[in-house]
């Protein structure tokens, strides 16, 4: 699997997210400055409750423009054994039912799946739970993260 080619198709699904969150913004505002929409009354809030889902969307289009900013200055580096797993690394985990699952470990923002060749690729950071699991670990170390009531353990098989 390409690093290059997976951090690409994440600037292109963030610049999807971006243009929706723009829209969402744009649109609420709208609504919010309507004349129509001004308040006649005190339980009249159509307009205070858009301008509050406009301010939201703007928060969510900054955080996925500041997302799209980290991915394209990183540079994911090679696997060094010597330091395990880090920002960067290609991981294919198996579980107790021999059922495998591949991530990429990268910067914040980029929870998605992917699809490279024939493989999903589950894009995580490193503050998710699995993220920080991950972090240090070697090919044939085991993990395991706490997920509601039950634990879930899987072994690295690959890193690239």
């Amino acid at each position: 699997m390409d690093k290059f080619l997976l951090q690409q198709q994440v600037l292109e699904r963030l610049a999807e997210d971006l243009q929706q969150a723009e829209q969402a913004a744009r649109a609420a505002h709208e609504v919010a400055t309507h004349e129509e929409n001004i308040a006649e009354n005190k339980y009249d809030t159509l307009g205070l409750e858009a301008a509050y889902l406009a301010t939201g969307q703007a928060r969510r289009a900054e955080a996925i423009r500041q997302a799209m900013a980290n991915w394209r200055q990183f540079r994911p580096s090679p696997y060094d054994a010597s330091k395990g797993i880090q920002l960067g690394a290609l991981v294919c985990l198996v579980d107790a039912d021999d059922k495998q699952q591949h991530l990429f470990l990268g910067p914040d923002g980029g929870s998605m799946k992917l699809v490279s060749g024939a493989q999903i690729v589950q894009v995580i950071s490193r503050e998710a739970p699995l993220g920080r699991a991950l972090l240090g670990k070697c090919e044939g170390d085991e993990v395991s993260i706490q997920v509601a009531p039950h634990r879930q353990q899987f072994e690295v098989l690959r890193v690239d």
